[in-house]
């Protein structure tokens, strides 16, 4: 049988949702009809080594493993290479794989600008958007203009979003492209993310356990869901909170915890491989974020039957139902407050909302998840 050869770009493995993501299908893609190759623009990365060993993997760039001054200056002169001095069509034809039958730019941003540059011309070429455009376009930082991304797009076949709503903020922001657009939900595998839960000692707690996982950065919102925390112990709320991740806030969160003397309730965990066995601990999954695509942590927290309170970013009605397995308060502090609020002070609601969870939780299993991204593959 002759495989498919199928080529997924991405920027790095840095720990993101979307990383996670690519690894768990990389996992789980069929092998006897996929020839998988996985390249990142940045070497290195929490996920590396499990890409690695199910299919091909390269890296453009390594950062040097001797530190010396003409490693580290090699290092930054091809970075620039890439990002900056070479014409990207050069770039795609000296540095990533080559001959494939689907190309796919994982994450929006500076891959979809890479592989827009293929000369592939047998290669059915995807976009993956990760993230909600209207809410957070963040890649005009990569592009020069609006009509630079569009075109960009319009080199593809498709673009394909994380969640319906996504694909709505991408057709309100990216105007201009022609190209179909599509939804294609993340793959997950709940019965790994069910069996490596139980690996971990449970944790007995008196008071309820808040707990939240994701990049420490300000799209999340765990700034704002410090503040929150401060305002709980102020009205006399018992309760901890456990943040898993890592990130560029993570300085200044410390610092804020610090200074309002929330050491005993509010603890930074930093990355873990496996956060389940922390997740599952918890009595409410708490999503602070200012925008997403379609959330891995929520979807997970569903899977672990944690009741869910999130502010309003793309995804969350279809993962939950409009409400009907979590609350969606609006996406503002206040609202978020008032929420968590009312669940702590609420055991019967949450407990209904735990139900709900566990309901929810059944309905994502891998098979059923990936077999629309295998027949997309497949043409």
């Amino acid at each position: 049988m002759i495989k498919c050869k199928v080529l997924f770009l991405i920027e790095s493995f840095a720990g993101g949702g979307a990383e996670r993501v690519l690894t768990t299908l990389v996992q789980h893609i069929n092998k006897e009809k996929f020839d998988v190759t996985v390249c990142a623009i940045s070497g290195g990365g929490k996920y590396e080594d499990v890409v690695r060993e199910n299919v091909k993997y390269y890296a453009i760039l390594n950062e040097p493993v001797d530190k010396n001054r003409l490693s580290i200056l090699w290092y930054k002169v091809k970075h620039h290479l890439v990002y900056q001095w070479l014409p990207l069509s050069l770039v795609y034809r000296w540095l990533v794989p080559q001959g494939n039958d689907v190309e796919v730019a994982y994450v929006e941003g500076f891959t979809t600008k890479l592989l827009s540059h293929s000369v592939n011309k047998k290669a059915r070429k995807y976009a993956w958007v990760h993230c909600n455009m209207q809410m957070d376009h963040w890649t005009t930082s990569v592009y020069a203009s609006l009509d630079e991304e569009v075109n960009a797009y319009n080199k593809y076949d498709k673009v394909f979003c994380v969640s319906n709503t996504a694909v709505k903020g991408f057709e309100k922001t990216i105007i201009g492209v022609r190209v179909k657009r599509g939804t294609l939900y993340n793959p997950i595998n709940s019965q790994e993310i069910r069996n490596m839960a139980s690996e971990g000692t449970r944790v007995e707690h008196v008071r309820p356990l808040l707990v939240t996982v994701g990049r420490l950065e300000h799209q999340k919102g765990y700034d704002r869901l410090v503040r929150i925390a401060k305002h709980l112990v102020d009205d006399g709320f018992k309760f901890e909170l456990w943040i898993l991740g890592v990130g560029s806030q993570e300085a200044d969160l410390k610092q804020y915890i610090q200074e309002n003397h929330l050491e005993e309730c509010v603890k930074l965990l930093g990355f873990h491989t496996n956060p389940y066995k922390y997740i599952v601990q918890g009595d409410l999954f708490v999503c602070s974020s200012r925008s997403e695509g379609y959330s891995t942590a929520v979807t997970e927290a569903l899977i672990l039957g944690l009741p869910v309170i999130t502010t309003d970013c793309s995804g969350m009605a279809e993962l939950l139902k409009d409400g009907e397995c979590g609350i969606i308060t609006e996406n503002d502090e206040g609202a978020l407050y008032e929420g968590v609020k009312r669940l702590l002070k609420d055991a019967v609601l949450l407990e209904h909302y735990r139900e709900k969870a566990v309901e929810r939780g059944n309905d994502f299993t891998i098979e059923s998840l990936m077999k629309p991204i295998e027949n997309i593959l497949l043409g």
